[in-house]
């Protein structure tokens, strides 16, 4: 498809949609990444009720019911080709954190990358294996060109792990992301097409 500026989709529109949601291995704790079902709804109450997942992903859940309504969201996200969440987790096991790509634009070729483990998964390398496994995916399988992963500079875990994954530090938007205590500056990491 040719948008009016003559210049082609990057990736065509319908690629997403046609597919169904992989599910995407990974090789740390023998975790994957799987589309939400309403059973990971308490898990995503849970997540609502964490201090650093409120804090740096501005994240909160207001019930079983709200969560149930979130998950639903998230697979009309896929079929609009607009958004793609996945859950990380333990094949046939509950969900202990959440990947998605937000923001796509399939005809520009690029997506934020967005993530939060609870408690019990932090520390081990997961985020860092998530976040390099979705991104291949996206870049390499789905097609897109640039993926951008971006947080308060006031939270120094994310920046280690975009730089393990391999996105490069590209600045700082300042007074970018307004949270509880205020405004904060915001990191902007990207990886694109061809980066090592």
């Amino acid at each position: 498809m040719i948008d009016s500026s003559g210049i082609p989709a990057v990736v065509p529109a319908g690629r997403m949609a046609r597919q169904t949601q992989p599910v995407l291995p990974l090789t740390t704790g023998g975790l994957e990444l799987r589309p939400w079902s309403a059973d990971d709804a308490g898990t995503l109450l849970a997540a609502g009720q964490d201090p650093a997942i409120r804090q740096w992903n501005l994240f909160t859940v207001g019930g079983l019911d709200e969560a149930r309504q979130r998950i639903a969201r998230m697979h009309e996200r896929w079929r609009a080709e607009t958004g793609a969440v996945w859950a990380v987790a333990r094949p046939g096991g509950p969900a202990v954190g959440l990947i998605g790509l937000n923001d796509v634009d399939l005809a520009g070729g690029s997506a934020e990358l967005v993530y939060w483990l609870l408690p019990e998964a932090r520390g081990g390398g997961v985020a860092v294996e998530a976040v390099r496994r979705l991104g291949r995916w996206a870049l390499d399988d789905l097609g897109l060109h640039r993926l951008r992963l971006c947080h308060a500079t006031a939270n120094p875990a994310s920046c280690r792990v975009a730089e393990r994954a391999g996105y490069a530090l590209e600045g700082t938007q300042r007074s970018a992301l307004l949270h509880a205590d205020g405004w904060h500056d915001q990191h902007l990491h990207a990886r694109v097409q061809g980066d090592v």
